[in-house]
């Protein structure tokens, strides 16, 4: 189904897609931003709960979104500094976070209207053309992302990129889920399983500071199943830092679970990514009514955004960002999604 959403003030009209499969998985997306605006995932009881935060209208996405459900870039998570150099030539960005970059800058990938270059009832091809020096980044980025509802209940992303310059690319998608429904408190009772043995600790500015540190005897271990609220109100600096988690982690290839006991909702994150960036929502302050019509607080979802590690365009002993002329940047991510059964006592 096709629908008109909103038009924006240049009079541009956003489209919203929805996608499905036969067993009640359906998704929404809209050409403003690639965002995933709902995303509806029966429970053990077959009930269908839309689990990730967003907006109901346009102009909430334009005026008070904090990423919901967007594909952020160029560079999705922080540039230290605002800056980078790439083959001796340093490029200036916009900071927009303090003296940083987020997200591609005060205009990136999640403010743009996305064409539609190829739509069926399960999946949906968007395409957005980045000119040289969008933002400050280098060369024309052709991107394209394509969301399918699988018949095996998963939501999948596979991101492609190619330029005519050499330029640094970092995709991710920013949905914030929450298994026990958009409109539930907070996710602090979801159980995670993160089978990661570090992370990067981050400084005053939230870049990396220094290299991976062991998660070993800290907040951050979740290799061992544990609820996010565990935790999370420690006195660890990084916690204090952050007020709460905001950190990359670093992946061997093994799944990411979550799980929400009380709905039976499982989801299963797996990503052809180096690392992941867990945010629990830390400055969601109230002032934001989601789809449901109630308002977003601290905690009220977490992010798993799939991508690359901040700040490797100033970091080579990172994972390359680095994107040139004749190769292209694939990347693909799935949340695919069960249901556990009820807990019994012996």
């Amino acid at each position: 189904m096709i629908e008109e959403f909103g038009v924006l003030p240049s009079g541009e009209r956003v489209l919203r897609h929805t996608l499905k499969n036969g067993k009640g998985l359906r998704a929404r997306v809209l050409t403003y931003g690639c965002v995933v605006q709902t995303l509806e995932v029966p429970g053990r009881d077959g009930e269908p709960a839309n689990i990730v935060l967003g907006c109901a209208t346009l102009d909430g996405y334009r005026e008070r979104s904090r990423f919901f459900g967007a594909v952020v870039g160029r560079y999705g998570n922080r540039i230290g500094g605002a800056r980078f150099t790439l083959d001796g030539t340093v490029h200036e960005l916009p900071a927009n976070q303090g003296t940083v970059s987020l997200h591609g800058g005060l205009a990136g990938f999640d403010k743009k209207v996305w064409e539609v270059t190829a739509a069926t009832s399960s999946s949906i091809t968007l395409e957005y053309t980045s000119p040289d020096g969008e933002e400050g980044y280098p060369g024309t980025l052709q991107t394209r992302v394509t969301y399918t509802v699988t018949e095996d209940d998963a939501l999948q992303v596979d991101y492609h990129a190619t330029t005519d310059a050499p330029t640094v690319v970092n995709l991710t998608n920013h949905s914030y889920f929450n298994l026990a429904g958009e409109d539930a408190p907070d996710v602090y009772d979801h159980v995670l399983h993160l089978p990661a043995a570090s992370y990067l600790p981050v400084d005053a500015a939230l870049i990396p500071e220094g290299g991976p540190a062991p998660v070993e005897g800290t907040p951050f271990d979740f290799r061992t199943p544990r609820t996010l609220g565990s935790r999370i109100r420690e006195p660890h600096p990084q916690i204090l830092r952050c007020c709460g988690y905001d950190h990359c982690y670093v992946l061997d290839g093994a799944p990411i679970r979550v799980e929400h006991p009380a709905s039976g909702r499982i989801m299963e994150v797996t990503t052809t990514e180096p690392g992941v960036q867990l945010y629990t929502a830390n400055f969601l302050d109230g002032r934001i009514p989601g789809t449901s019509g109630r308002t977003y607080r601290q905690g009220a979802g977490l992010c798993l955004e799939t991508q690359h590690f901040p700040d490797s365009p100033n970091r080579p002993d990172f994972p390359s960002t680095v994107l040139r002329p004749g190769a292209e940047h694939r990347s693909t991510t799935v949340y695919r999604f069960t249901t556990a059964a009820a807990r019994t006592d012996a």
